[in-house]
């Protein structure tokens, strides 16, 4: 059984359903793609056929407009945003594209800089990368070096890339089953959920301290252990308390421990905050990437503390475009719309009213067992029955594509919840299309 964790996959019944109605231009160019690209559950053979993508929306051959809540992370400042169209362009013009290791240019430093000055306090020094995977690479081999110890806490369930290590750190069978040994050391551990907790406790702090056990069991009997690595706020989502993190921070410190926060996916304003860890405590390490390259180039990075700037006899970041002056003209270009345009606050302001509107919604549908969320992160648990809490895998994705036929296009995660991750950049009227597309599509499932 093919695992649906990190998506909606592509071959049950329903989604050949859907790909039936597409138009004959369309059903084309999907079987042209499923001929030449290796196939993938989690992608080829594909969906729908895109002509443009723009602001919030992307298009389809046959002219359908879909307000897109998903956008694969990096569309905080928007797809095609003009602006950092623009920029690249310059850059382009400008005869810099690239630049040869052993250089520098003007536009890595810029970003660089504007990263440090964005990012939680103490964080000051940067290492660029082309994509996430290698971005949780650096991250983790500093980590290695710095402490002198070899072994890992993640969490499961979790995504931190494709590379051998991040795959191994990663909690998702999905992408290590089938790979013969992976990174040895990699312990995991349960990520706080308050709705799904497994001991049916109800008070937030006795769950905490429930989760946190696990981490003091594996510290207690490992001593060698070099980094906890985690999202602040999973990518289902699941919303931490601060008491939880602040423990975890506690106990990286007492036993010399880094502590590496994966925002790839909550980073640059999505969760109402610059970063998500600003809702908890400073990391010994921010891995960033997705929107870093402003939806037009891959671009990634990590961002940590001056006392950790010890590594110069060893390169943990031999990248050929650790310096890229395009990718960075786009990363600067970024940051500044998103400032510019205030889109942090906006992500703050249309989550609190997206999250009230659907509460109001969950009083009317019963397959909402629960909404959890923090900005423009949100995620709704569909359930067969709000005591057992059981899944409602098949509702889910029928969802999915009804909403789909609406012109909202979610994504499933964990094979029942409907994630909503859209452009930062969405106004109240894309809000309550979204509102207005969920309720017709529960209706139907009534």
């Amino acid at each position: 059984m093919i695992s649906t964790e990190q998506g909606d996959i592509n071959n049950s019944e329903l989604r050949k359903e859907y790909l039936a109605g597409r138009d004959d231009q369309t059903k084309y160019w999907i079987e042209e793609d499923a001929k030449y690209f290796l196939h993938q559950a989690l992608s080829t053979p594909v969906m729908n056929v895109l002509s443009r993508t723009e602001g919030a929306y992307i298009y389809d051959l046959a002219g359908n407009k879909y307000l897109d809540l998903h956008g694969n992370g990096v569309h905080n400042a928007g797809f095609s945003n003009p602006e950092i169209v623009d920029a690249v362009i310059k850059q382009l013009q400008s005869q810099l594209a690239f630049t040869p290791r052993r250089y520098t240019n003007i536009p890595a430093i810029e970003l660089a800089k504007k990263l440090i000055e964005i990012s939680p306090e103490g964080l000051t020094r940067v290492l660029f990368c082309p994509g996430g995977s290698e971005a949780i690479e650096m991250a983790v081999a500093l980590a290695k070096q710095v402490t002198g110890r070899w072994k890992t806490i993640s969490y499961w369930d979790s995504y931190h890339g494709n590379g051998f290590q991040a795959s191994s750190i990663g909690g998702e069978e999905h992408f290590s089953n089938g790979q013969g040994p992976m990174m040895p050391g990699a312990f995991h551990v349960e990520f706080p959920n308050y709705y799904r907790n497994p001991w049916g406790l109800t008070d937030q702090k006795e769950i905490d301290k429930q989760y946190i056990r696990q981490l003091e069991i594996i510290i207690q009997r490992h001593r060698d252990i070099a980094a906890i690595v985690a999202e602040p706020i999973s990518s289902t989502p699941v919303v931490p308390s601060l008491y939880y993190w602040q423990q975890v921070r506690s106990l990286c410190d007492q036993h010399g421990i880094l502590l590496i926060f994966d925002e790839i996916i909550e980073g640059f304003g999505r969760t109402g905050k610059w970063f998500a860890s600003e809702y908890y405590v400073v990391p010994d390490v921010l891995v960033l990437g997705k929107t870093l390259g402003g939806g037009l180039v891959p671009f990634a990075g990590i961002v940590t503390k001056e006392k950790y700037n010890v590594l110069q006899h060893r390169s943990i970041g031999h990248f050929t475009h650790e310096k890229n002056p395009l990718c960075s003209a786009a990363g600067l270009a970024t940051i500044n719309y998103i400032e510019k345009y205030q889109l942090v606050d906006n992500a703050r302001k249309m989550g609190e009213y997206l999250v009230t509107r659907l509460l109001q919604l969950k009083k009317t549908f019963p397959l909402i067992g629960n909404i959890a969320g923090q900005g423009l992160h949100i995620g709704i648990d569909l359930v067969r029955d709000a005591s057992t809490k059981e899944r409602a895998t098949t509702e889910a994705e029928k969802m999915m594509y009804d909403c789909m036929e609406q012109g909202v296009a979610l994504k499933v995660i964990e094979g029942n919840i409907l994630t909503m991750r859209p452009a930062l950049c969405i106004n109240k009227d894309d809000c309550d299309k979204i509102i207005n597309a969920l309720t017709a599509a529960f209706e139907r499932q009534l």
